[in-house]
């Protein structure tokens, strides 16, 4: 992929996201070979560049990060609405993925990454690939496409599902032994590869389908070949049941008895934590992907981001999937973060605009451990940044453009999209991605799973 010698950016409404969360109006920056070499107001700025872009009238910030991703469930939008969650898994999204080819799954992150790179997001964090997914296509998807990725290969050694043991359709049940020779293959491929862009990380699946041997061997691999682990914790009650049942455990004490817990796991949706947990968490810096519209489309309930952001328990946001969410868009997702609490706590003040902008970006960066890499536009950092359109009508007046971006944005008002100095999308046109081929493809292979897991979606309504 051939990275533009420099761009200069100009004009725009810098939010830095530094220290000082410093925002330059009228600001600038430089990016030569990749990473920001300047930062400041356009007319201190006077280098020329191989590309430069007019930013008058948008936002210049750090690229949107999401980590809790499915990649593989991009093809399956919308497939279970309006559903309960065991139905929604045991007799829909797992049956789906479970008619996977290859094939399939390659597509289906293909769609999802040209989601992502026009709604902003340029980092992401998948949380389970199946090796039906092909695994290494996935990979060198991420690769031609541009974006940075850290991706998940599946490890699990039984069947359930929380309390709900043996419910898991037999085209997703995979060998522990495999899941495991896998992730080390993989990691041993791709791990640091495409300019650094890819990062190869352990992806448990929920309890009941996870034994404790094999929480513990995955904590042990994962620390020595030192990369990250990410699971779903916490998303059901039943989770909470499970290990007071089995275990005598809180949540946290169960993950912490399997070395679970630290700055290298991402817990996704944490609803069911309770305050003991959270200190637990804030002690050890574990992360939580907050997922509030898949929370609230699958009535998981609330999780307690105002109390996890007051302790210090680092908070950043994920989109999930597609069935579970319907959309990958990130800037979305941070405005239902600052609503949702507000209404559950009965309180205007909790959970700022500022604040999810900081999980989208600097908590979303801690999460996947580039921290040092992006998440602020900085001196030194790599370029990975967003653009975004405030001429929309949506997006005007424009008195204070960090609370329009957050209440009266969405991801169609992103126009640029640059990861590793890249262009991925200018001017709202996708460059790395052919987008109308990808249209095609989409149509064709999601009809072709329907049909091969044998489950029709239409309407509830008559079609005439």
């Amino acid at each position: 992929m051939t990275v533009p010698k420099s761009i200069l950016i100009k004009h725009g409404y810098v939010l830095t996201m530094n220290q000082k969360r410093e925002i330059i109006r009228d600001g600038a920056l430089l990016i030569e070979d990749g990473r920001i070499t300047r930062v400041g107001k356009t007319d201190r700025i006077k280098e020329s560049a191989e590309i430069e872009i007019d930013a008058s009238n948008k936002i210049v910030m750090p690229g949107l990060i999401d980590t809790h991703v499915h990649l593989s469930q991009a093809l399956i939008r919308g497939c279970a609405d309006d559903v309960s969650l065991v139905d929604w898994l045991k007799n829909y999204v797992w049956v789906l993925q479970g008619n996977y080819t290859k094939e399939d799954g390659k597509i289906s992150a293909e769609l999802c990454m040209a989601e992502m790179i026009r709604t902003g997001t340029t980092s992401f964090l998948d949380c389970m690939i199946h090796s039906r997914y092909g695994f290494d296509g996935i990979a060198k998807s991420v690769e031609k496409i541009g974006m940075r990725a850290a991706l998940s290969k599946i490890i699990m050694d039984s069947t359930g599902y929380a309390d709900s043991p043996d419910i898991m359709y037999p085209g997703m049940v995979e060998d522990a032994d495999e899941c495991m020779r896998e992730t080390s293959s993989m990691y041993d491929k791709w791990h640091g590869k495409a300019e650094g862009r890819i990062q190869i990380w352990y992806g448990l699946r929920s309890l009941g389908a996870v034994t404790s041997e094999l929480f513990k061997e995955v904590a042990r691999n994962a620390r020595e070949r030192n990369t990250g682990m990410t699971m779903h914790l916490g998303e059901v009650v039943d989770d909470v049941r499970f290990v007071r049942k089995n275990y005598g455990m809180s949540l946290t004490e169960f993950a912490q008895e399997h070395s679970l817990l630290g700055p290298d796991m991402v817990f996704a949706h944490g609803v069911h934590f309770d305050s003991d947990d959270l200190q637990r968490l804030a002690n050890t810096q574990t992360n939580v992907s907050h997922c509030p519209s898949s929370n609230m489309k699958l009535a998981s309930g609330f999780a307690r981001v105002p109390e996890m952001i007051k302790i210090g328990v680092p908070v950043s946001l994920g989109c999930d999937g597609g069935p579970s969410n319907n959309t990958y868009d990130m800037v979305r997702e941070m405005r239902l973060a600052a609503l949702i609490h507000k209404a559950y706590t009965s309180d205007p003040l909790v959970v700022s605009a500022e604040q999810v902008i900081e999980m989208a970006t600097l908590g979303g960066a801690q999460a996947m451990g580039i921290s040092n890499k992006v998440g602020t536009l900085e001196l030194g950092k790599i370029a990975d940044l967003i653009i975004i359109d405030l001429t929309d009508l949506s997006m005007i007046p424009t008195s204070n453009p960090v609370s329009n971006l957050v209440y009266s944005g969405a991801g169609h008002n992103v126009s640029t999209t640059i990861v590793n100095g890249q262009l991925l999308m200018h001017d709202k046109k996708l460059l790395t991605i052919d987008e109308d081929r990808l249209r095609e493809r989409v149509s064709k292979h999601a009809q072709e799973i329907l049909e091969r897991a044998g489950i029709e979606i239409r309407p509830k309504w008559p079609v005439v």
